[in-house]
């Protein structure tokens, strides 16, 4: 029994090692702000596209750096030009990627847009509306990852999704709408500027979070890897580590612009 207990809690020494370095970047990056914020976001980006390039195709090295150098250029340029424009600057790397995958073409298509679109909007929340709302984003995410990795590691239960992601369970899954609606309820009670409905928010944000963990599940299991990168210990790649991020920049992007 107390193997069987180690094993299940092997990577977690590794992971909260690595989630604090990142929180703590992160945490100051969104603290400063400006510049900094904008960097670091296009960096992780620009990382995450060298992740499904080489996802894709592990032949194209040299392409995959490419692509991941394009990718933080023009994340940063579209963050200082015009909102029209942006699209305009955001498609390059999309079509330079499009131009090296011969295989599952539209499955490349679909990720890099919803990986630009994430990484846009969140350097367009912080941009638009500030460190309040961009921390609560994150830590919305962020409890929505922990609490579903220990509830779903204690309580376990049935699989959400077994065939796409087998280690996920519907125990978890609720234990992260838990935990981000009670981070939504703390953050608008610490923060008078937030609004009171902000838990309900958070659990819509933690379900757009679980969607695009989901997805990269999905796409990790159709071309055959395990993860994404081995860049983070006990997380795997960047994009194993910010699926869920993207998720809920894309979400809160798009709605804040529909409906302001």
């Amino acid at each position: 029994m107390k193997a069987m207990n180690k094993g299940r809690w092997a990577d977690l020494g590794p992971r909260t090692a690595s989630a604090a370095i990142l929180l703590g970047c992160g945490g100051a990056a969104i603290w400063v702000g400006g510049l900094v914020y904008t960097l670091f976001v296009s960096l992780c980006v620009g990382a995450i596209f060298w992740e499904i390039l080489r996802m894709f195709d592990r032949a194209l090295m040299l392409s995959a750096l490419g692509l991941g150098a394009l990718a933080f250029l023009c994340l940063c340029i579209a963050a200082y030009i015009p909102l029209w424009i942006a699209p305009l600057v955001l498609a390059v790397p999309l079509i330079f990627g499009l131009q090296q995958v011969f295989l599952r073409r539209r499955e490349y298509a679909r990720f890099a847009t919803w990986i630009l679109l994430g990484g846009f909007g969140l350097i367009w929340l912080r941009t638009s509306y500030g460190a309040s709302w961009t921390t609560w984003l994150i830590f919305s995410v962020v409890a929505t990852d922990v609490a579903g990795y220990f509830v779903g590691k204690y309580i376990g239960g049935a699989k959400l999704w077994p065939r796409i992601s087998p280690n996920k369970t519907w125990s978890g899954t609720i234990g992260g709408w838990a935990a981000a609606a009670f981070t939504g309820f703390l953050v608008s009670i610490i923060c008078p500027d937030m609004p009171s409905f902000l838990m309900w928010i958070s659990v819509l944000v933690s379900m757009a979070s679980q969607i695009g963990d989901i997805a990269q599940s999905a796409l990790k299991r159709a071309v055959g890897v395990k993860d994404s990168s081995n860049l983070l210990p006990g997380h795997g790649g960047v994009f194993d580590r910010f699926d869920g991020m993207l998720g809920a920049g894309a979400l809160c992007f798009l709605v804040a612009i529909t409906w302001g």
